[in-house]
């Protein structure tokens, strides 16, 4: 389709085909093995494990060229296919991946790098423990309202439990009041005796009655989800305190040699839970890039000395602390494998020709602008100046709706371009969507990218909205999830629209 040569020469017209350049680049080769255990739910490297014909297929196209084998979630059979194609696999050990990809093996590695964490325990099994342990944190950190529990090789949020114990454990105002009565001498464990043991006595029947489920199918009672937070392990972590919190995603890239790469980095957007990601505001804007950085590079350090390389995601948590009214950062969570937010920030950069500067976290591009003539009789051809302008990109590839599946792509696409919802080749802004496989068709992933956050935000916002009320029937039940995402949106331009206000008022009245 030659669109990268289009994007480059920033002009929309036609270019001569390279069909013959793309057949060699870009094949997709489907394991036969998919159809045959159609009923099994196989990660792709066993799907090619039992399927001859697509190895063999693969091995002919990668003869005496360099290749290397890129793992998602690190499975056993990822080695048996990089051992059969003889070709190196960028990722770490399976067994590697799994004990520090869990919510406790990576509180293992942040608290090694001295890197600042939320309060917690990790590595819980049984019930003594979860009980004392939150009853010493609560007595401990008095000013955390809310605890959260999370199962350790849970992900995106589905293994995440919490508990609003400031406002319902019956002796919490008591406590209170003691500390604040024996002050300094609060931290001493023989002080803190009594409403230690009343707290424990307490406990129990409060996560009974008053704990909340996120994933609100698979547990709907304590004892439901405590049965599998002991059986697989978990961690109990305390929530920010404050009204304020924002979450953010980095990208990285750590190379067998020592060397690691910052790939992107995100503000995360919530529109079905607080605890799960939908998509990614890109680049950051919540923190100092110097600050994550840092953090970063002494993470990466105990990666590397743990044989954990490849990619990796790392999730922090910034929010305004209320003692100090200062902005406070923690390390929430690691990720090892290739992500969606790494796959669709090459699609962006991609179809931009962009760079993002892992410095500053910002995502620059170069566009063609036409000089302005000295003189108005001056003829000839336009000259071109080359220039360097920002963007922004709001992307998601959890974008749902039911009716989608009855939609043909062409149709879908033919109903966007009547909108105005596109992508201008020339200013490198606009959309992009990303189609799933056909047992999928009700999802879908988009890009938008423009020359300011609060642009690009608007844009992804009222182009949602047209696609949802031009493929929703209107006597369909909400099963969709576009408008949740649109609401998402245009609360945070709320917010953002208020701190612009705030700021420039505070510049008058100075």
């Amino acid at each position: 389709i030659s669109l990268r040569a289009l994007v480059e020469q920033g002009s929309e017209q036609p270019i001569p085909s390279t069909s013959n350049n793309v057949n060699e680049r870009f094949v997709i080769v489907v394991p036969e093995a998919l159809h045959r255990f159609s009923g099994h739910n196989m990660c792709l490297a066993t799907l090619l494990k039992y399927s001859p014909k697509a190895l063999k297929q693969i091995k002919t196209l990668i003869k005496d060229r360099s290749a290397y084998l890129v793992t998602g979630v690190s499975h056993i059979d990822d080695l048996y296919i990089s051992e059969y194609l003889d070709i190196p696999m960028y990722g770490c050990e399976p067994e590697v991946s799994y004990l520090y990809s869990t919510k406790s093996g990576s509180k293992r590695i942040f608290k090694s790098s001295n890197v600042p964490m939320p309060f917690g325990e990790y590595d819980i099994y049984n019930q003594k423990r979860l009980l004392e342990s939150l009853a010493h944190l609560i007595l401990e950190h008095l000013d955390v309202q809310r605890w959260i529990f999370k199962i350790d090789d849970h992900f995106d949020g589905q293994g995440i439990a919490y508990c609003d114990i400031a406002i319902h454990l019956p002796c919490y105002k008591d406590i209170l009041k003691e500390a604040e009565k024996f002050a300094d001498k609060w931290s001493n464990s023989s002080v803190q005796k009594n409403s230690y043991k009343k707290i424990l006595s307490e406990l129990s029947d409060v996560l009974d009655k008053h704990t909340i489920y996120v994933n609100k199918t698979q547990f709907n009672s304590w004892q439901t989800y405590l049965k599998v937070f002991l059986s697989e392990g978990g961690i109990i972590e305390a929530y920010p305190p404050s009204n304020s919190i924002t979450s953010i995603t980095l990208c990285l890239s750590i190379e067998p040699n020592g060397h690691y790469s910052l790939i992107c980095s995100g503000d995360q957007l919530h529109a079905e839970s607080q605890f799960s990601c939908w998509g990614l505001s890109f680049p950051q804007s919540s923190v100092d890039a110097n600050e994550l950085n840092n953090y970063c590079s002494l993470i990466v350090q105990q990666c590397k000395q743990r044989n954990i390389y490849g990619y990796v995601d790392i999730d922090f948590v910034a929010f305004i602390d209320k003692k100090t009214n200062q902005q406070k950062v923690w390390v929430i969570d690691l990720c090892i494998g290739y992500s969606e937010h790494i796959s669709l920030y090459r699609v962006m950069q991609y179809t931009t020709t962009g760079q993002f500067n892992p410095l500053t976290h910002s995502f620059m591009i170069k566009i063609k602008e036409i000089k302005q003539r000295l003189r108005n009789w001056q003829n000839g051809a336009p000259e071109y100046t080359i220039i360097q302008k920002n963007r922004y990109a709001i992307w998601s590839s959890k974008l749902y709706h039911k009716n989608l599946s009855n939609i043909h792509y062409s149709i879908f696409f033919q109903m966007c371009r009547s909108h105005g919802v596109g992508f201008d080749i020339r200013e490198k802004q606009g959309s992009i969507f990303t189609l799933f496989e056909c047992d999928h068709h009700d999802h879908i992933g988009m890009i938008t990218i423009s020359d300011t956050l609060q642009n690009t935000l608007s844009n992804f916002a009222c182009y949602l909205n047209t696609i949802y009320q031009e493929i929703t029937p209107a006597d369909m039940q909400e099963q969709s999830n576009f408008m949740l995402a649109v609401n998402d949106i245009e609360n945070i331009l709320g917010v953002t629209q208020e701190n612009a206000s705030n700021i420039s008022s505070n510049d008058t009245t100075s």
